[in-house]
């Protein structure tokens, strides 16, 4: 077509034409039918992506129905039901709903190709009314049920493992959600859980059992949002979210950017008065769309001429269980911090776990995680130990631990029979907000104390105990730009590693006599994500590898112990649902050791603190993970 003869008006004019109607011909449109005008139910679903072109149906009066594309019926399971999400299991379809007799929330097993329901599982009754509910499969394959109630009330349920639904499903957490919450929907690549707030708008968490309650707005109301006047019911795609205003019938859709959602399209839904519920299912063009109108009841079925770009992931990591936890810590809040394994000399079976709780003192506990000690002496941070420390005339292992409230070094002997601990005295430093510490031994047998401050300070003492009396000679200073904590040193090769919180892990040599030189180790960034926290060093006859809390993303680093500290992968510690022990997040402290502790922890041991306790919740504690299963995950050598 060709418009060089035209006047500057009339180019003018049909240039906004041409751009005008290339914008129509792109805009999303939805063109409904009616589906199955005979259908009396009050919620539609298709099944999962690769088990079938059924769908799903949720009555009070006829049960749950697995239906075919014209709508009849399949299968049927009798009841009276409202609610409905479903997972795919192999070849089946997990399908939960709510009971409205019983008021309960289930779970049960549907095979699409016998078109035969199994034996539902029931979570238990709940203190309040259940509105909704929507289920979440993790990169670990568990499952899990979330329930939105009344008044703010939601939960986390852990209700099977991949094909395998639990015959007694487990609270993992209570979340708060919004208080006029009625609908959800979880994208579980993304992790991301979408709940709506009726006057308010459509709000994102993170779905995983271990993360923080957060929220961030998807869409809002009018004047700081397009929704006219509700949030309903939402479906979510990778990168995408088409949600329901039922108010004034009207379907917005919206394109994740980032961590914020762009609107990209208003459809009216002419016909319908107040439209509830909402499935979608992708295409080759866009999306199928199922509607239920609640005014009179009607289906729909449509096609949407509108496809998502989905976001770049993070990549899935490794998972590995605990196999025992400790007793929770005795104070709310921010407590347990650093755990340290002192080793028996004779028989490793009978092994402790020390672990700081920095609002009350040091504990002990058993392989197990049983309580066996308690000693109360003020806010401490961080423990390492060593062994064979003259005490006087004693020989005993020494557990050494940076006390916040004094800004001092709390040292303890370590009875070598029994593991018992007793308190050996406190060593001050010049430190004004005093935070990590490390123990360094080298081949001589002297044992120095490693500290540091949140200025960015570090001060090594030499310990001795010439008379019984504990002592600590400073021997060497040096400072790094930001806020420290973690550090492990390196015995046999007199190294210390470091970790500056913000930026990364650092290597210097550990004697005292030379220069505090610091060489980068690994920088935070895509595998290690701020703040850098515990630092531990596993170290056997054939490999020796360095392991670094990743707080930032609730996971471990694995690297070399040796240059150029190439990187064998990250893990997290996830949920061991047989055990009832949750996962691991936001680890402050962490200790691993190559040592046969016997049975489980034939090739040592990793003990991480817990920072956010689930399964039940209750106070923070550590977690006890055997390194064969970290060996495993990663494929170690």
């Amino acid at each position: 077509m060709s418009i060089s003869w035209l006047p500057k008006q009339g180019l003018l004019t049909t240039l906004m034409s041409l751009t005008i109607g290339q914008a129509m011909a792109a805009a999303p449109n939805l063109s409904l039918t009616p589906w199955a005008p005979n259908l009396a139910v009050d919620a539609v679903a298709f099944l999962p992506a690769g088990t079938g072109p059924e769908r799903l149906a949720a009555s009070e009066r006829d049960g749950l129905l697995l239906l075919d594309a014209q709508g009849k019926e399949l299968a049927r399971l009798k009841g009276s039901f409202s609610s409905l999400d479903s997972r795919a299991a192999g070849q089946h379809v997990l399908v939960a709903s709510l009971d409205n007799a019983r008021q309960q929330a289930l779970l049960v097993s549907l095979d699409p190709a016998k078109r035969s329901w199994g034996q539902p599982v029931y979570l238990p009754t709940r203190d309040y009314p259940v509105n909704g509910l929507c289920l979440y499969r993790d990169e670990a394959g568990n499952l899990f049920l979330f329930l939105v109630g009344e008044e703010g009330k939601g939960e986390q349920w852990l209700v099977g493992n991949g094909a395998t639904l639990n015959p007694q499903p487990q609270r993992v957490r209570g979340l708060p959600l919004p208080p006029s919450a009625q609908f959800c929907q979880v994208d579980d690549a993304a992790n991301q859980l979408v709940v709506n707030e009726e006057n308010v708008g459509w709000w994102a968490y993170p779905a995983h059992a271990e993360a923080d309650v957060t929220r961030t707005p998807v869409a809002m109301r009018e004047p700081f949002g397009e929704i006219k006047q509700a949030a309903g019911a939402m479906a979510l795609m990778p990168g995408g979210i088409v949600g329901l205003d039922p108010k004034v019938a009207q379907l917005h859709l919206y394109q994740q950017q980032g961590e914020r959602w762009t609107a990209q399209a208003t459809l009216a839904l002419p016909g319908l008065k107040e439209p509830e519920n909402l499935a979608l299912r992708p295409t080759a063009k866009g999306l199928q769309v199922l509607l239920r109108d609640d005014d009179d009841g009607r289906l729909y079925q449509g096609e949407l001429n509108w496809q998502t770009t989905p976001m770049p992931l993070a990549p899935v990591l490794a998972n590995v269980k605990a196999i025992s936890q400790s007793d929770p810590v005795g104070r709310q809040g921010d407590a347990a911090d650093d755990p340290a394994i002192w080793i028996h000399p004779q028989q490793p079976a009978l092994s402790r776990v020390l672990g700081t709780n920095k609002k009350q003192g040091l504990m002990a506990y058993d392989l197990q995680g049983k309580l066996l000690q308690e000693l109360p002496v003020g806010r401490l941070n961080n423990v390492d130990i060593r062994p064979n420390f003259k005490l006087g005339q004693q020989t005993v292992d020494l557990a050494v631990a940076s006390n916040r409230d004094h800004n001092s070094l709390s040292l303890f002997s370590i009875d070598r029979t029994n593991g018992e601990l007793r308190e050996a005295g406190e060593i001050p430093t010049p430190l004004k907000d005093i935070y990590g510490i490390c123990l360094f031994q080298p081949a001589s047998g002297e044992i120095y104390a490693i500290v540091n401050g949140k200025d960015g300070t570090f001060l090594q003492y030499r310990l001795s105990a010439p008379n019984g009396s504990v002592q600590g000679e400073l021997v060497r200073q040096f400072k790094v730009d930001s806020q420290p904590e973690g550090c492990v040193a390196d015995d046999q090769r007199q190294r210390l590693f470091l970790g500056e919180e913000d930026v990364g892990v650092w290597a210097v040599d550990a004697r005292a006599d030379q220069p505090a030189t610091l060489s980068s180790v690994i920088k935070v960034g895509a595998q290690l994500q701020a703040d850098v926290e515990g630092l531990a060093l596993y170290q056997s006859a054939a490999q020796d590898y360095l392991v670094i809390s990743s707080q930032g993303n609730d996971s471990y680093v694995v690297l070399d112990a040796e240059p150029p500290f190439a990187s064998r992968g990250a893990f997290r510690v996830g949920l061991n649902a047989a055990a009832g022990i949750d996962g691991a997040s936001e680890t402050d402290g962490l200790e691993v050791t190559s040592a046969n502790l016997g049975g489980p922890w034939s090739q040592g041991m990793l003990v991480v603190q817990d920072g956010r306790k689930r399964m039940p919740e209750q106070t923070q504690n550590f977690k006890f993970v055997p390194w064969a299963e970290v060996t495993k995950a990663l494929k170690l050598p």
